[in-house]
């Protein structure tokens, strides 16, 4: 049961990268069901179809491109055909990322260069090529960084300074993009159950998950719903006073500073 009204995104478009999968499809699902025309954007087609298709399944509008976020290009031509097929852009969500756990010294260039180019460069890419279509009317930009953005964790620095830059970047383009009536912030998620982060980064053993969970101060992992209640409040006019900020949904686990990510990742 939701706690936000019914229709609360009625007549507004989304664009949301990563949305083949995990968050990214559900915060798409979550704003078809509060009225939004959605078009979701990630590497492959089949992935895109499934969620377009589910959503279609309930009535819904839904649009698949798929394009790296890597390209500029890519993200471009995605983004113009949303607005050709719907007619405007009110909201883009960035949820594509990479992420695989590796010591510094284990790491390649081009492995680290991988993860921050589609987290940072890929998350710059479509804030900026969304820009043009929604300056029109303004809107809502956020995007998905992570605790790791500020608690130092082993075989994360690839990840971490990838999302430290989405965080800042944020900050950038609140400051900047102001004037246009766009708004722009970040979600940090926690440790969220069911998404392909946990399957690489969280031990796999039922007991030693139950173990990590009773450590966390709300006990429990959190789940992709709460992240996507987080996101709606964001670009509904309950957050219209709100640009600039990352909002931490982590049931308190970067309160437990490294020690707990070094329990979680050994």
């Amino acid at each position: 049961m939701s706690v936000f009204k019914d229709g609360l995104l009625d007549g507004k478009v989304a664009f949301i990268t990563g949305g083949g999968s995990g968050i990214g499809a559900g915060i798409a699902k979550r704003f078809v069901e509060q009225g939004a025309k959605v078009a979701i954007f990630g590497r492959r087609q089949e992935k895109l179809d499934e969620v377009v298709g589910s959503i279609s399944g309930t009535g819904g509008k839904a649009l698949g491109v798929s394009g790296d976020v890597r390209s500029y290009d890519d993200v471009e031509k995605a983004i113009n055909k949303t607005t050709e097929e719907f007619g405007r852009l009110d909201i883009l969500i960035n949820a594509a990322a990479g992420n695989f756990p590796a010591p510094a010294l284990g790491m390649s260039s081009n492995g680290f260069k991988a993860v921050v180019d589609i987290d940072l460069l890929g998350s710059f890419n479509a804030c900026r090529a969304a820009f043009e279509p929604m300056s029109k009317d303004g809107g809502s930009m956020v995007s998905i960084t992570a605790t790791q953005a500020w608690v130092p964790t082993p075989l994360q620095c690839h990840v971490g300074a990838a999302k430290a830059g989405i965080a800042k970047l944020t900050q950038d383009l609140a400051l900047e993009w102001g004037f246009a009536k766009i708004r722009v912030n970040a979600v940090a998620p926690g440790p969220i159950g069911d998404t392909e982060g946990m399957r690489r980064l969280a031990p796999q053993d039922p007991k030693e998950q139950e173990a990590m969970q009773k450590i966390m101060p709300v006990g429990r992992w959190g789940t992709i719903d709460e992240i996507c209640d987080a996101m709606l409040f964001l670009v509904s006019p309950s957050g219209a006073f709100i640009t600039g900020t990352t909002i931490v949904v982590d049931g308190g686990q970067a309160l437990l500073g490294s020690a707990w990510f070094q329990k979680m990742m050994a």
